[in-house]
């Protein structure tokens, strides 16, 4: 079986239209660090100036002035840290804009493909558990596209400029400067084994707790009702308990990363330090290049030591980029035909032998056979459960039969483009929902752009304008979350001005007269 690629491969491959940016916002750092660490090679120069004077190594090059020397090496550092600086000022705005733009890539592409998986992923799935994806999980990339990226590239650099510098200098002691860093790195790799799969225990749990949060905030009116206050906030603690276990099982490994790779680092620098000053009082090392290799014995190991954050934060980016890219990788079980509903559609409804169940054991539609006649109002009466609004689920294609086939004017609604036969059927459900904004808005959902005379005309025929009319403002009332500032009556009508306004060949109503405010059948038909 093939391994499954990584979850930075993955990532890369997503964002491919983000390729020179990132390879820009790489080349700044990486430039960035390598002006950062020239400072003590010309720290270095200047020691081997005020020691060796006419003899130094600058001499070499024509200028024998000790004063003019050391005027070259103030130059020299001037331009140094403004190209230091140019380069920090650069990497940190293309860093920063890119993080900004990936994360509305791939929010807006999770969220797209979000929307074209079938109900059944939804009905199967919390929505807060969706939201810690869409929301939690694309901010934790952000937080280290905005700074763990750089640090890696520039740690790398330091891993690979400042040993060639040794090595150029004073090959006897260089390996001494090196020891420690193959340690360094198989603790780096070792950590990030350990730490991997402990991060996405981490990820799973905040999606647990955000999902029974979401769940308790939907029905704080039940809640309420039933004095189950003290019972949510205990199971939420213990939610919110397991988040923190899952998190101390992390941070117990990620915390012991830095003390033990610092320890190895201090070999290091001991080493150069004593061995190279040997060498330079001997006179078999200059005293510059002592200087030098100090200065940037330090510049190379103690930068390691942020590893340990920077290996943290990766893994936390890794684990959540993984759930990001799980879902966007999920395939939809319902696609759409490639068959256009026509213009002159009619309307007729056939179900043709169908047989479905939404488990294998418990079927709920078996060799049914039914006709809906277009141009008629047609009831479906039966008990609770018996299978009314799964005809409606079989329409739209939030399931698909298993058996037999339903038709639109005789075209199996399989082989009909998606979006053409759910453009051709306004619903009006028994379970309303509205958007939190204004009524206007929440009718003109059924044709956006519709006027606002074509608005109020949908609301008259629902005999919704009157009380929308007595609302503090009018059609510009705000409705509130699910529409919790109206009536169970008022949000059905508004949800019937809505389906009006849509004027769709078939109206599918579910139950609509199941809300209070005396809606009746006589209402309907009227």
């Amino acid at each position: 079986m093939k391994d499954k690629p990584t979850p930075l491969f993955r990532l890369l491959r997503h964002a491919k239209c983000f390729r020179k940016r990132i390879a820009l916002a790489s080349l700044c750092s990486v430039l960035n660090k390598v002006f950062d660490l020239a400072p003590p090679l010309l720290i270095g120069a200047a020691i081997d100036v005020v020691v060796t004077r006419e003899e130094s190594f600058l001499s070499g090059l024509g200028y024998t002035d000790p004063a003019e020397q050391l005027w070259m090496l103030a130059g020299l550092t001037v331009v140094v840290w403004a190209l230091e600086s140019t380069f920090q000022y650069l990497y940190a705005i293309l860093w920063r804009n890119l993080a900004q733009s990936l994360q509305h890539k791939i929010r807006v592409d999770a969220y797209g493909h979000v929307q074209k998986l079938e109900m059944k992923y939804f009905e199967e799935r919390s929505t807060g558990g969706l939201m810690s994806i869409l929301n939690d999980d694309v901010n934790q990339l952000e937080r280290f596209l905005d700074g763990g990226a750089n640090e890696i590239w520039q740690v790398t650099t330091t891993v690979i400029v400042i040993p060639t510098i040794f090595f150029t200098l004073a090959p006897s002691i260089a390996w001494l400067a090196m020891l420690p860093i193959p340690i360094v790195l198989w603790g780096s790799f070792h950590f990030q084994k350990k730490l991997a799969p402990r991060y996405a225990a981490v990820r799973e749990q905040v999606g647990m707790l955000n999902g029974q949060l979401s769940n308790n905030l939907s029905g704080i009116a039940t809640i309420k009702s039933f004095t189950a206050e003290a019972h949510e906030v205990e199971r939420i603690g213990k939610e919110s308990d397991a988040y923190r276990s899952a998190n101390r099982e992390a941070i117990l490994v990620s915390s012991a990363f830095v003390p033990l790779i610092r320890m190895a680092i201090v070999v290091g620098f001991v080493a150069t330090l004593v061995y190279g000053g040997h060498l330079a009082l001997a006179g078999d090392l200059r005293a510059g290049a002592y200087g030098v290799m100090v200065f940037l014995t330090q510049r190379l190991l103690w930068p390691l030591t942020r590893l340990g954050d920077t290996f943290d934060l990766y893994q936390r980016a890794m684990a959540s980029t993984a759930r990001i890219l799980d879902l966007i990788d999920t395939e939809p079980g319902i696609r759409g035909g490639a068959e256009v509903v026509p213009a002159s559609k009619r309307g007729e409804i056939r179900f043709e032998g169908v047989g479905f169940r939404y488990h294998p054991t418990l079927p709920i539609l078996d060799g049914l056979d039914l006709t809906l006649e277009a141009g008629k109002f047609t009831g479906i009466v039966g008990a609770t459960g018996s299978g009314k609004t799964t005809l409606i689920k079989l329409l739209l294609r939030y399931y698909d039969v298993q058996d037999g086939r339903v038709t639109l004017d005789g075209a199996d609604v399989r082989e009909l483009d998606l979006e053409s036969l759910r453009e051709s059927i306004g619903l009006v459900s028994q379970d309303v929902f509205l958007f939190h904004g204004s009524v206007f808005e929440n009718i003109e959902y059924g044709r956006r752009g519709a006027t606002r005379d074509e608005v109020v005309e949908a609301a008259k025929v629902a005999e919704a304008h009157e009380f929308i009319e007595a609302l503090p403002d009018g059609y510009d009332t705000v409705v509130g979350e699910r529409g919790q500032k109206l009536s169970g009556g008022q949000r059905q009508r508004l949800s019937i001005a809505r389906a009006v306004l849509k004027d769709p060949p078939v109206l599918v109503l579910d139950e609509v007269t199941s809300s209070d405010d005396n809606f009746t059948d006589a209402d309907i038909n009227r």
